[in-house]
């Protein structure tokens, strides 16, 4: 890693966690503003290859990674994915959007659920099912996330480059439950079978997988994507290991 802030700082945590401050490269920094600037500059050097939040406001990283002269914008809007491992499901799962969209349309939609299948393309799955969650299975056009829901199930041509059947709108059992399938009677490609969830809002997605890491002791890693480079963006609440698993995760994802 290369570390950007006060270096007196840096080098007593080093020293308190049993390691060597000299084995690290630091970059001294003072404000948070200026550490941002200064990590955004090393990654557009082409100095390191992705970006982690530290001890600094995540609005000021932001900025500094949203403005112009950064050049790390993407084609599609930035947004969050979070990759669960837990023991009450049989495979890894990624839900978007729980961090950085807070009420997407439908156009912002599109570009949320591209972001997350591109990672999971390029993490190498060959067939992704993927799953608009919603409050039920039913359209209703007074829900406008139903509508969405259906709308982006039409866009076969779209999903087509990832091999992805994107099926909504469904409720949370239907996506993750074969026996809640089964007991519903509803039948679709991935139903119950999920590799990615697309939530309506921030909100849900929040409340999801707060209460997941709370009650089943699931294991999680977070990343903003849409940019040129992946970015962690730890919570303060995160576990070691959940930041651990999200730079493995960002270090995957640059890669490619």
């Amino acid at each position: 890693p290369v570390l950007v802030g006060h270096t007196d700082e840096i080098t007593k945590m080093l020293s308190d966690v049993g390691e060597n401050p000299t084995d690290y490269e630091i970059i001294p920094a003072d404000s948070d503003v200026d550490c941002a600037k200064t990590a955004v500059r090393l990654v557009t050097e082409g100095k390191a290859h992705f970006l982690m939040k530290g001890i600094v406001g995540t609005p000021d990283l932001m900025r500094a990674v949203l403005a112009k002269e950064a050049n790390l914008r993407g084609e599609n809007l930035l947004s969050h994915i979070m990759m669960f491992e837990s023991p009450g499901y049989h495979k890894m799962i990624l839900m978007t959007d729980g961090a950085m969209n807070t009420f997407p349309d439908l156009e912002k939609k599109v570009q949320i659920l591209d972001n997350a299948a591109w990672v999971l393309h390029k993490l190498g799955y060959e067939r992704i099912y993927a799953a608009c969650v919603c409050g039920a299975e039913t359209v209703n056009p007074k829900i406008q996330s139903t509508v969405d829901a259906l709308e982006l199930t039409k866009m076969t041509e779209k999903w087509q480059k990832y091999n992805m059947d994107v099926i909504g709108p469904v409720s949370v059992d239907l996506a993750l439950s074969k026996d809640a399938c089964a007991h519903k009677r509803f039948d679709a490609p991935g139903a119950g079978d999920a590799d990615l969830l697309l939530v309506t809002n921030y909100e849900m997605g929040n409340a999801i997988y707060k209460t997941a890491l709370c009650l089943t002791g699931l294991r999680s890693a977070g990343l903003i994507v849409g940019a040129k480079v992946p970015i962690i963006l730890p919570s303060r609440s995160d576990s070691a290991d959940s930041k651990l698993s999200a730079i493995a995760l960002g270090a995957m994802v640059a890669r490619e």
